[in-house]
């Protein structure tokens, strides 16, 4: 049974506890991995959410997190939601281009940070063998910084489940980008509090390199289509 938050219209999130019975995806009840291992991909019996049992899930085009042992699962996210991840995207792409370590990527993807769990950050930049391709999800085992587009639904869980995980694995910085407020919390691993960004925001990468500036203003504006003096 999963357990629902309010929400905004199409961004509904739910934290779904390992039940004792059955579970439910969308209307249908999936049953636990001891009465269908054949359907799971279990074939003992199991108490607890594990990677792999996420990952035998049907694909309902839903998002899967697993996160200190809770799954968070997130329907598709709404257009607004994606065009501000696709113009964070852009911007560090370009801030990127030269650097020989450093990537950037979307989710969906399959991180773990040396846990039983399942990371699809909404963006992240990660280190990499210099001029080699990502073969696979495990290849990643450094985030150098992680981002969370902010909705109404998903708040609490960027805030709380989320930020924990990522100060626990040392990501040097975690940003909460909210374009509702304009603003961007960001958060580093032995923060008690976040600070909160409204103007600009400078990033240079732990390891190295240039400083990167983001004017937040400009930055909300254009991706509100809004004049420079409007």
């Amino acid at each position: 049974m999963s357990v629902e938050r309010p929400q905004a219209p199409g961004r509904a999130i739910r934290v779904m506890p390992f039940p004792s019975r059955r579970f439910m995806i969308g209307n249908d009840p999936l049953h636990p991995p001891d009465a269908e291992p054949s359907l799971m991909g279990m074939p003992q019996p199991a108490d607890r959410w594990t990677a792999d049992l996420v990952r035998s899930l049907p694909d309902d085009g839903q998002r899967y997190e697993l996160i200190g042992g809770t799954l968070v699962v997130t329907p598709a996210p709404v257009p607004r939601h994606q065009q501000v991840v696709a113009a964070l995207y852009l911007l560090l792409h370009e801030w990127l281009r030269d650097h020989a370590r450093l990537q950037v990527l979307f989710s969906p993807a399959d991180i773990a940070l040396g846990e039983d769990e399942i990371l699809q950050p909404d963006l992240f930049v990660y280190q990499g063998e210099s001029g080699a391709p990502l073969m696979t999800w495990r290849d990643i085992t450094r985030l150098e910084l992680v981002i969370e587009v902010a909705s109404p639904s998903t708040a609490h869980y960027d805030l709380q489940l989320k930020r924990r995980r990522y100060q626990r694995g040392r990501v040097p910085e975690y940003w909460i980008v909210d374009a509702e407020t304009r603003q961007v919390e960001r958060w580093r691993p032995g923060d008690e509090t976040p600070e909160v960004l409204r103007e600009g925001l400078n990033w240079q990468p732990e390891d190295g390199g240039p400083t990167h500036e983001l004017d937040l203003g400009k930055f909300f504006r254009e991706l509100m289509g809004e004049s420079e003096d409007g």
